[in-house]
């Protein structure tokens, strides 16, 4: 995987770019002028972002993965991970049938859900799971494999199956390093 330099970063014209950001030269990213990514984080290769989409500090978005953040938009707090193949919608079609569907048709005949997503710091959102318009992924959420996330989750938990429940509660253990992290990289 080759990253992009620091020169072909700046030229795409993101909204806010932070230091030490890594981005595959195999990632496609779309509406630059909408997206702020933080210090320290990094987009994989085959990985699609577009719209508005806020990527917090030591985010890592691995191969794979969607984050069409739209007009709601996408928040991915400080240290959340996003595993291979994960998507994120914060806008979807009316499936009922009763209107019209797909990009290519104009809004006065869709009826579209659009809703902010936010992933709360310390969060993990594992392999190829689907988080759809309107959820809170809370802080320290772990989300297993293949999990769809259709509602907010509460904090410190571990969620799994279709749909995702809560079948645990998750250690806060991470918390202490999050503190050793901290002090450590700011000397």
């Amino acid at each position: 995987m080759a990253y992009l330099s620091e020169e072909q970063l700046n030229a795409m014209g993101f909204k806010s770019l932070g230091i030490n950001v890594k981005i595959s030269d195999k990632a496609s990213i779309y509406n630059c002028e909408q997206i702020t990514i933080g210090d320290h984080s990094r987009i994989d290769d085959f990985c699609v972002i577009s719209g508005n989409v806020i990527i917090g500090q030591y985010c890592h978005i691995t191969p794979m993965c969607l984050l069409a953040g739209g007009i709601p938009g996408i928040i991915l707090h400080d240290f959340v991970t996003v595993a291979y193949g994960v998507k994120i919608f914060s806008q979807s079609d009316d499936y009922s049938g009763n209107t019209m569907t797909n990009s290519l048709i104009p809004t006065k005949y869709k009826n579209e859900y659009k809703a902010e997503v936010i992933v709360e710091k310390y969060s993990i959102i594992g392999a190829n799971s689907t988080i759809l318009p309107g959820v809170n992924v809370a802080e320290g959420s772990s989300i297993g494999a293949m999990t769809l996330i259709l509602k907010s989750t509460t904090p410190w938990g571990i969620y799994v199956g279709i749909p995702g429940k809560r079948v645990k509660d998750r250690s806060r253990e991470m918390l202490k390093l999050v503190d050793e992290f901290h002090s450590e990289s700011n000397k």
